[in-house]
């Protein structure tokens, strides 16, 4: 069957953050929208998987939706968010993602965060022409400091997971 590339025309890559701490009421659990990204799946001729890649341009991260605040999201809550994350938490580097290894739905390979690479794996949905899965990342792992507000009442959880959902070409 051969590559495939994708991109946001295709579907979306989102992240996911969690909030926790003793003021974790006034701040959100975050939908994050990767506006910039490109990926390949490479199928061999049965159709099965054999090879994914995905490039992230952390610059183009936007933050879509805050859920379970104590007030609604502002667009001044947006641009702060987006401020930190730019200039505090991800300074612009890219995040991408080689594939090693496809055993059946499951998908090992190096991460790059924040300058940083480490293994990670997860399990890669292919139904109904389309490739679902999450992908959970532990910040500390790659160098990045979870967000901390409030003198350290509120924070994100080091736990954030990154979102897949696209249509496979036919």
């Amino acid at each position: 069957m051969g590559i495939s590339e994708l991109g946001p025309k295709d579907g979306t890559v989102e992240v996911k953050t969690y909030r926790e701490g003793i003021a974790q009421k006034v701040g959100h659990d975050l939908v994050i929208e990767v506006r910039e990204w490109s990926a390949t799946v490479d199928f061999d001729d049965g159709g099965s998987l054999t090879a994914v890649t995905l490039d992230v341009d952390s610059s183009s991260l936007y933050v879509r939706e805050g859920h379970n605040g104590l007030k609604p999201l502002s667009d001044k809550d947006r641009g702060e968010i987006k401020k930190n994350i730019d200039a505090k938490i991800l300074h612009g580097r890219p995040i991408t993602f080689r594939s090693t290894a496809v055993t059946g739905s499951t998908v090992a390979g190096d991460l790059t965060v924040n300058g940083s690479t480490r293994p990670a794996s997860f399990t890669l949905d292919l139904t109904a022409g389309r490739a679902c899965g999450t992908l959970p990342i532990v910040q500390t792992e790659f160098g990045v400091t979870p967000y901390k507000g409030l003198m350290g009442a509120l924070k994100v959880r080091d736990e954030v997971e990154v979102v897949l959902d696209v249509a496979l070409p036919g």
